[in-house]
């Protein structure tokens, strides 16, 4: 029976380790020097090597060559420790290891000496698990443990665990590993199986294992038997559900020109494909944080990626400030697509809001409707062309035909001063990220626009009173929000279900009615 590769590739040396170099000097050099622990902790999320580091040490301590950060691998004891044999290797998981007469057993055990090897090594999986008895009965024996016993306790939760407990551990925290350096693994494997792989699909898979090199090697398995024995880019991304970069550059291109037409034309081709639009909103947010990465950071797109010049490209023609703001509207579009009417609505709507709040100005912005242009007078008329009643800069700002950041930007200002044409606003602290010269250009242009009459804006950063119209819309969100809530829990048949069934409100799912 053929063995998958995730577990046909484990590596068995340090040296066959991916992307946990800091932690493999640190254990070679303590076991070249003898300088050995009773207790390590190895911590990380799943699929990085925590249980793999575990079993290359038991091999390291118990290798019939002595002790050693080069285990033979071909020994007895290797060769049991690899096949899960070796009476002196307890590994155990603590989901299903948490009552405290189970660690009270294991300690009591731990007390007698080795059967054949040099130490008793106890590996204990997802240890934040333990309960707190279970913990408490274990810090007597890791503190001071026989001489023959070694503890390895591995965890994707450390926050989890005691501090008592980390504390009498040395830490070891494993890292995510890189796409590049699991990349070059799939490459590897495939070459040593003799399977057929194109390039563009390796890095799809090795993008889809966000850092875990075991569930690349699970998506590599599934991708072979995926396409009949070879791994080719169109059957890696049917079976991942990716949708076709061609696609995201379209959506692009036509939101860089203004042209909703276009962009629905895409979504419509989407649609024809049953593509999925959320995996499509979040392959969108990913390519979004690549162009920013391509303008502040050019040499975070590496010189062989097939996409360098795309996205060279868009950095180009898309603004800073435009690519935050189509990625903060992609995460929220993916994060409530499960509450549209259907999934090409919650997209559509996604894209339309990217539409919306695209910051006008740029060669590629569409000329002014004539309705809209015929309008313009008629803001300036004489009635306009006055500040707002006892300075009521909120008032006003409700009127002023606003979008994008120039319209987060009038929402977050208190008036200062407003005097002789000279408008003085202050913004507070937390948002001086909105305080760009191009928002104050396009806020001063609105206003302008509807007093009839220039106008010399000044905006500060500096500590406020609260009173920003977009403080005063978030306290009356608050308010209403807790009416809400105090209506539903004052309902009779809510009661009544609450003291009866043991039902209870669950008050962030609550949304008050506009």
């Amino acid at each position: 029976m053929t063995q998958v590769l995730a577990r046909k590739w484990r590596p068995r040396l340090f040296s066959e380790l991916v992307g946990q170099e800091h932690v493999v000097r640190a254990l070679t050099n303590a076991l070249t020097q003898q300088r050995l622990h009773h207790a390590y902790l190895f911590t990380g999320t799943r699929g990085v090597g925590k249980t793999t580091l575990a079993r290359i040490i038991a091999k390291a301590l118990n290798c019939e060559i002595g002790i050693t950060a080069e285990p033979c691998g071909k020994c007895r004891t290797c060769t049991d420790i690899d096949t899960g044999r070796y009476v002196d290797l307890i590994e155990l998981d603590a989901g299903s290891t948490t009552k405290v007469e189970n660690m009270r057993e294991l300690l009591e055990n731990a007390l007698y000496a080795p059967t054949s090897g040099r130490f008793k090594v106890y590996i204990i999986d997802e240890v934040h698990m333990l309960s707190g008895s279970s913990f408490n009965a274990m810090l007597k024996t890791l503190e001071e443990p026989p001489s023959h016993v070694k503890f390895i306790l591995a965890t994707t939760d450390p926050q989890r665990i005691p501090v008592t407990v980390l504390s009498r551990c040395l830490q070891f925290n494993l890292k995510r590993i890189p796409q590049p350096q699991i990349k070059a693994q799939l490459k590897r494997v495939l070459e040593l199986e003799g399977v057929a792989g194109e390039d563009e699909a390796l890095t799809l898979l090795a993008r889809a294992a966000h850092g875990s090199l075991r569930d690349s090697l699970s998506l590599l398995d599934q991708a072979i038997a995926h396409g009949g024995g070879r791994v080719g880019q169109q059957a890696v991304r049917a079976m991942l559900g990716s949708v076709e970069l061609e696609y995201l550059h379209d959506i692009l291109s036509a939101l860089t020109r203004r042209d909703g037409a276009a962009m629905l034309a895409v979504a419509d081709r989407m649609a024809e494909r049953s593509l999925s639009f959320e995996i499509a909103l979040q392959e969108l947010a990913t390519f979004l944080h690549r162009i920013a990465l391509a303008q502040m950071v050019p040499d975070a797109v590496a010189a062989d990626d097939p996409e360098r010049v795309v996205i060279a490209t868009f950095a180009a023609e898309l603004g800073a400030e435009e690519i935050q703001l189509l990625y903060q509207i992609a995460l929220h579009g993916r994060q409530d697509i499960g509450l549209a009417p259907d999934d090409y609505a919650g997209f559509t709507m996604t894209l339309m809001r990217m539409l919306a709040f695209m910051p006008e100005g740029g060669s590629s912005r569409p000329e002014r409707p004539a309705a809209v242009a015929s309008n313009a007078p008629a803001r300036a008329s004489p009635d306009s062309k006055k500040k707002p009643t006892d300075g009521d800069w909120n008032a006003l700002v409700s009127q002023l035909p606003l979008a994008g950041m120039e319209r987060m930007l009038a929402h977050n200002c208190e008036l200062v001063a407003w005097q002789d044409g000279r408008i003085e606003l202050r913004v507070p602290h937390a948002q001086r990220h909105l305080v760009e010269r191009a928002y104050q250009n396009r806020l001063k242009l609105a206003l302008e626009q509807h007093l009839g009459t220039s106008v010399r804006l000044e905006i500060s950063v500096g500590a406020g009173n609260g009173n920003t119209l977009a403080a005063v819309q978030e306290r009356e969100n608050q308010q209403r929000q807790s009416e809400t809530a105090a209506a539903i829990d004052r309902d009779p048949f809510v009661r009544e279900l609450i003291e009866h069934l043991d039902a209870r409100v669950l008050t962030a799912t609550i949304k008050p009615v506009p």
